[in-house]
């Protein structure tokens, strides 16, 4: 969750969750770059928002919008939300009201997202996730957390597999925190977990985020959602992917443009405060990774689900997503 507040950024610090619930207050653009880089806030459809309002932090305090975008753009480089949401914000005469815009957007944006997956998951499914993708990843309401709440709202009986998502474990600290307050069974897995669930017949199919989804299918999510995919294709599982149309981005032909972000060692090496790898050790801390198209069942957005192909498919949506804010 994000919003602006008349001045400054307001956001839930999720680095405190599951224990604590508080709120920071960003008022300057490095604060919240602080912010974002530190995790205090993430998620795509989030960072997005996020975006928008580091510029209309830069308007408000006398900082160069240039110089705040170059800051911001930084922060995560895998995320294409975040670039969208600051050229949206440069490109307006005010980005105060346009960074309000795209916030209240998202609420709306995701809630389609959620309405347009909800048939895909049948009463009495059991649903594996992974990483954190509900109302704390967004503005509000959640995207592939979305799809499960808004199938649970119809009046599916869902139950949920929680990837706890190493090394920052966004799963087991967000994710079971939202579905337990929106009353959604929920139980946690260590990661490695997974396959062993699928060939138990324990898991009826698996849904997941995006932090970008390139214009062939292949779409980059939290580092171990490859996985999940063989394991889902092997086990005949259907994969999904849930994810705003502003995370598909049109000028990458493939996966393999995609940048991937390298996030500080000690999210790897250091465990509660405790060192688990001796000293001297290196660590390869690659935050997201590239999931083959091929591996996709399919791709629920706001304007509609995208079926394989997916060049053919996502495009048609991108065209029809942009006829329609063109009128």
């Amino acid at each position: 969750m994000i919003e602006w507040c008349d001045g400054f950024v307001r956001l839930i610090d999720q680095r405190r969750l599951p224990d604590e619930l508080t709120f920071v207050h960003a008022e300057t653009v490095d604060q919240l770059c602080d912010a974002i880089t530190s995790l205090a806030i993430r998620g795509a459809p989030a960072l997005g928002a996020a975006g928008a309002m580091g510029i209309a932090l830069a308007a408000v305090t006398g900082v160069p919008l240039d110089d705040a975008a170059t800051k911001l753009r930084a922060t995560r480089p895998t995320a294409v939300n975040l670039g969208w949401g600051i050229r949206r914000a440069l490109a307006a005469a005010d980005p105060v009201s346009e960074a309000v815009a795209v916030a209240g957007e998202d609420v709306a944006r995701n809630r389609r997202v959620g309405a347009n997956g909800a048939p895909l998951l049948a009463d009495g499914m059991r649903v594996l996730t992974h990483c954190n993708t509900g109302s704390l990843a967004c503005v509000g309401y959640g995207t592939a957390v979305g799809v499960i709440r808004a199938a649970h709202e119809a009046g599916k009986d869902l139950r949920v597999w929680a990837d706890e998502t190493r090394p920052v474990l966004q799963g087991s600290r967000l994710t079971a925190w939202e579905l337990r307050r929106l009353g959604i069974p929920v139980t946690v897995i260590a990661d490695g977990l997974a396959g062993s669930l699928m060939a138990s017949d324990e898991v009826d199919c698996v849904i997941v985020g995006a932090d970008r989804i390139a214009a062939n299918g292949d779409v980059a999510n939290k580092v171990g959602t490859y996985a999940l995919a063989v394991l889902a294709a092997h086990h005949q599982l259907p994969f999904y992917v849930a994810a705003p149309t502003s995370s598909i981005d049109q000028t990458m032909s493939s996966g393999a443009a995609i940048p991937i972000e390298r996030r500080p060692d000690d999210e790897v090496a250091m465990v509660a405060g405790q060192r688990v790898v001796p000293r001297g050790v290196e660590v390869d801390n690659r935050a997201f990774d590239v999931t083959p198209g091929g591996l996709v069942s399919a791709i629920v957005t706001d304007a509609g689900v995208a079926w394989p192909p997916f060049s053919n498919s996502l495009s048609r949506i991108v065209v029809s997503t942009s006829d329609a804010h063109a009128h």
